[in-house]
């Protein structure tokens, strides 16, 4: 009487991570993401290692997250794997306002967005 079990949406040698509510704006969030898509791993990770982006700090862990999933979960090779897919969607806004002169408001907007990375296990024909 169990739940039938879904069909994955990647392929096999696929693996994703992904992280919902990143305190950041998509447009912010999305330069750092294109910075290491298409990337090997190893270099993706010391991309973000000095970057001076304060969000590449969660990007990393999310690609770690994806790392660990790839070598945990499907048994993929990680000295093989590409950053395949890396992007951001919007989620909430947060809005708040800041008290100003004449008894009037400025709103301030706190955006928040989601981040998806899928890495690929790179086949090389001998």
């Amino acid at each position: 009487m169990g739940k039938t079990s879904k069909k994955r949406k990647l392929e096999d040698n696929c693996a994703m991570a992904f992280d919902r509510s990143v305190r950041s704006g998509a447009q912010k969030l999305n330069l750092v993401a294109a910075s290491i898509r298409g990337m090997d791993v190893s270099k993706a990770l010391l991309q973000l290692q000095f970057s001076k982006k304060r969000i590449a700090v969660d990007v990393k862990k999310v690609l770690q997250s994806a790392i660990a999933n790839a070598e945990n979960n499907h048994d993929l090779d990680i000295d093989k794997l590409v950053v395949s897919e890396a992007y951001v969607g919007k989620a909430l806004v947060m809005k708040r306002f800041r008290p100003r002169a004449r008894g009037r408001g400025a709103k301030i907007l706190k955006p928040i967005s989601n981040l998806t990375v899928i890495v690929k296990e790179n086949q090389e024909e001998a």
